[in-house]
């Protein structure tokens, strides 16, 4: 006897749990990226050069163009490291970077 196939509502939730489990694993791997996370931050030169990075960025699930939401500097950090929020325009999902301002040392 063949297998019956999948009624549509069946077929829709596995195929939105494998989209899910896709998004949730770029998420934790997106931590482990430069600048995912505190311990491993971006370097920039200048605060000034901190934004344009930011905005520079696309998000990671959909490839969409992000909207910086807030740029803070980190009060508990001695050096100066730098937390950006954005959220995508197109999927909404939020995503926050860090970046660490090293002054260019002279020759």
């Amino acid at each position: 006897m063949a297998k019956k196939t999948p009624r549509a509502r069946t077929a829709r939730r596995a195929a939105q749990q494998v989209t899910r489990r896709a998004v949730e694993r770029i998420e934790r791997l997106a931590d482990q990226l430069p600048g995912g996370a505190p311990q491993h931050p971006l370097r920039v030169s200048s605060a000034s050069v901190v934004e344009v990075r930011a905005r520079a960025a696309r998000c990671l699930v959909c490839d969409g163009a992000l909207e910086l939401r807030g740029h803070a500097a980190e009060a508990a950090a001695s050096d100066d490291l730098r937390r950006v929020e954005l959220s995508c325009r197109s999927c909404g999902r939020e995503r926050r970077m860090w970046f660490r301002v090293e002054a260019a040392v002279a020759n």
